[in-house]
């Protein structure tokens, strides 16, 4: 059966270095709930702590409305798979994946069945006898999962657990994972540092960095309405733009270099005012008009790569800021270096933040973690 697990105010310290300090979190039961960050946010030491191979300093952790902060790991019932596999290399597929349940004692015929069962779920049963040398980095990442699946855990947990795998591979397994987490059903907590791993992945992301959760929402919400400059360019790829916010008439104006004027109709009331601001232009909002078109943001196009469906441009604006856009490749042709182009926006989707980064202006921002703040924060 699965759980929910829920998090507060979660402390963890090395001497007197603060690694995570007041922590919230709620994972419901059944999701597939991923911590994204770069190295050293915080987000293994995190899963270690939920798993119990790490000290808690301070806060309480729960498994449902059992609290689980003194309790041994043994007694935790959680499956775990980590970035190295971890299968014992003196046991061949078969004995890998009943190990778990020949510790807890479980009759012969029940051991068979489970073992049996978590083969063929994770399309491994022809490779039952082969030992873990003989096998693919891919087909021993399926041993694992099988192996912390078949004890019929209440939380999965998963330590970057394809970052040793080819790309491809990469891409198949997680596609795998996915898939057995959903026919499942079990509280799934998946560390990553990929964020394209992560949206594909994932129920709902938590976005850290240095310790702290800087978002908590589904792909779709971090992607398109990021919480702040952090979030944005962790997420996806962005063009970062220092502009400014004019107020004429009463309609708000995001101010682009070589004063290119775009209307904004989505900003939070109480942010409308004259501003220097931060815009966040994703690739593909920008788009190429054609050869000769009036009006449009001035860019030079400095280099061109071509990658199949799309083509990538390079270009700077006349402030000698740098952009990239992403447009469908032509088939006749490609924009030539030092080509003069005029852009069109998609001015929905742009996020505004302000000068500092610390927070978007724009209207439609979700964030989980807001549940978990106070009056005094």
């Amino acid at each position: 059966m699965s759980v929910t697990i829920k998090i507060r105010n979660a402390v963890k310290a090395y001497g007197d270095t603060t690694i995570i300090e007041n922590l919230s979190l709620d994972i419901k039961e059944g999701e597939f709930f991923t911590l994204l960050g770069p190295s050293g946010c915080g987000k293994t030491t995190l899963l270690r702590m939920i798993a119990g191979f790490n000290s808690i300093e301070g806060g309480d952790f729960y498994f449902n409305d059992k609290r689980i902060n003194d309790m041994n790991p043994v007694n935790r019932n959680i499956g775990m798979v980590f970035q190295n596999y971890a299968i014992f290399p003196n046991m061949n597929v078969e004995k890998n994946v009943a190990f778990g349940l020949k510790t807890r004692k479980l009759p012969k015929e029940e051991i068979e069945k489970k073992t049996n069962q978590f083969l063929q779920l994770m399309k491994i049963e022809e490779y039952r006898n082969r030992m873990p040398e003989r096998l693919s980095g891919g087909q021993q990442q399926r041993v694992a999962l099988a192996r912390a699946l078949a004890i019929t855990p209440d939380v999965l947990l998963m330590d970057e657990p394809l970052s040793n795998l080819d790309a491809k591979l990469r891409v198949e397994m997680r596609t795998v994972i996915k898939e057995i987490q959903n026919s499942i059903g079990i509280t799934t907590v998946y560390v990553t540092h990929d964020q394209e791993e992560a949206m594909a992945v994932s129920d709902r992301i938590a976005v850290m960095n240095q310790g702290v959760i800087q978002q908590i929402g589904s792909p779709k919400i971090l992607y398109q309405r990021p919480a702040n400059l952090f979030v944005a360019t962790f997420i996806g790829h962005t063009n970062v733009i220092k502009s400014e916010i004019k107020v004429e008439n009463g309609k708000a104006y995001l101010v682009l270099p070589g004063e290119y004027k775009v209307e904004l109709t989505n900003l939070i009331p109480e942010e409308i005012k004259d501003r220097k601001v931060i815009a966040s232009i994703r690739p593909e909002e920008l788009k190429v008009e054609e050869a000769g078109s009036a009006g449009g943001l001035k860019a030079t196009v400095d280099d061109a790569v071509f990658l199949g469906l799309n083509t990538h441009y390079f270009v700077h604006f006349e402030n000698g800021e740098k952009a990239e856009i992403i447009q469908e490749s032509q088939i006749d042709s490609i924009i030539a270096k030092g080509t003069k182009i005029s852009l069109s926006i998609k001015t929905e989707k742009i996020n505004v933040f302000d000068e500092s980064g610390n927070k978007n202006l724009v209207k439609g921002v979700i964030n989980d973690l807001d549940a978990y703040k106070t009056d005094k924060e």
